[in-house]
């Protein structure tokens, strides 16, 4: 089986919205072994609507629509399908007790044009919408479109996804009859040319029914490993087989086999080491120590973090000194340094990250252009000693691109000192 999305509304056409719902209900039709062909996005205008079935149901098993079924007038989905298939509507009385009792518990009258969203398309299997008020529905479109299936939902995303999850995945799950494997290989620190250099003999072995996409993120790429087949565990034995030949060969740039971001496996080794970390930030303004924080559990490892933005705060809440300040400039390795002894030392943690740079759009020079970070990372040793290593790097993009590349270096650098196991404390738990 194949399916095709089609999301309706104006609002995502001009820009004014990000489309989500695609993407949500491609992975979950994913896990059923339904891979989607095509995702289109169409206006509210009802012709548009109806070429747009038109096209998806000719050759798609499945076309899951959302959006356009609201009381509103540039809500135009359901008559366009009636339209298309010659159905009238009926009346689904659970529809209508679910939204007038949302109507009572809010102390408004229902109103004709609410009560018209309990009707359904005739010979449709209605969706329940346990998120708002109006209803989904399943669709068998005939032999004209060789039975293929249309499901119609809202386009208000938490609407959407307990419908997907509730009652389209289980609906159509029986049906598919293979499966899907979608593993993510975490890259960093590593571009898209090296990486296919790195990992070419992998792509041109790979089993038929096993594709490898390459989606590049702000500090490396994101891998993915898609496998099809009927059989569960061939499948997902194929699929391992390709993720480790990957990481054989690029395993110095991967941080995880799955969806989990650069913060969450920091946090998780911090934690299972028993170590602590604080950091000391400039340019990147507490976004190092806001990922960190973002994941559960880091309570555990995170100590503290500094947000010394100007020349005094670095001088007396970290203890830089004046001199080195003077001498090499607040964007400098021997500041970073300074900043990254000075965490450690006065927050006591196992490790301290520092940063200094220029995010931009101004306070560049020939010497020190926009972009330049001054990363510094300390370290206790096991021998009381402190292993300190400072890097610069230059990034290209914006203020707001360069603040999330800085944060995701300082990241990286925690995650390399961190894989050096053998030059750190570990606590006994």
């Amino acid at each position: 089986m194949k399916a095709d999305i089609i999301s309706i509304g104006d609002e995502l056409l001009k820009g004014h919205r990000v489309n989500t719902n695609a993407p949500y209900i491609a992975k979950a039709l994913g896990t059923i072994g339904i891979p989607v062909e095509r995702i289109v996005t169409c206006s509210d205008d009802t012709e548009s609507i109806w070429h747009a079935l038109v096209s998806s149901l000719q050759d798609a098993d499945i076309v899951l629509v959302t959006g356009g079924l609201g009381p509103t007038r540039d809500d135009r989905t359901r008559k366009a399908v009636q339209d298309l298939l010659g159905r009238g509507l009926v009346f689904w009385p659970d529809a209508y007790e679910r939204i007038a009792g949302i109507f009572r518990l809010r102390g408004r009258e229902l109103t004709e044009e609410m009560r018209d969203q309990a009707m359904v398309i005739e010979g449709s299997v209605p969706v329940a919408n346990t998120k708002g008020t109006a209803p989904g529905m399943i669709i068998d479109c005939g032999q004209r479109f060789g039975n293929h299936h249309l499901v119609l939902m809202p386009g208000v995303p938490v609407e959407m996804e307990a419908m997907t999850t509730l009652t389209v995945i289980p609906y159509f799950a029986p049906m598919s009859g293979s499966f899907i494997r979608h593993t993510p290989v975490m890259t960093m620190g590593i571009g898209e040319s090296m990486l296919a250099g790195m990992i070419n003999e992998v792509e041109d072995s790979m089993p038929a029914h096993t594709t490898l996409s390459y989606l590049p993120h702000a500090a490396g790429v994101r891998l993915m490993v898609s496998t099809t087949g009927r059989d569960r565990d061939e499948v997902d034995a194929e699929n391992r087989g390709v993720v480790d030949a990957i990481v054989s060969r690029a395993g110095d740039y991967i941080y995880a086999t799955s969806d989990a971001s650069l913060e969450e496996v920091v946090v998780r080794l911090l934690v299972e080491r028993g170590l602590t970390v604080a950091v000391a930030e400039s340019c990147t303004g507490g976004l190092v120590s806001s990922r960190i924080t973002d994941v559960p559990g880091s309570s555990e490892c995170f100590l503290q973090g500094e947000v010394t933005y100007s020349n005094a705060a670095k001088e007396s809440l970290l203890g830089v000194g004046r001199a080195t300040i003077e001498a090499y400039g607040a964007v400098s390795e021997q500041v970073a340094l300074e900043m990254a002894r000075g965490c450690l030392e006065r927050s006591g943690a196992d490790i301290a990250v520092a940063t200094t740079g220029i995010a931009g759009p101004g306070g560049g020079s020939a010497d020190k252009p926009v972009g330049m970070l001054c990363l510094a990372v300390a370290s206790k040793q096991a021998d009381g000693a402190v292993r300190e290593e400072v890097s610069t790097l230059q990034h290209f993009g914006d203020r707001s691109q360069n603040k999330a590349r800085f944060s995701e270096a300082a990241l990286r650098a925690l995650l390399e000192r961190l894989r050096k196991t053998a030059s750190v404390v570990t606590r006994d738990p």
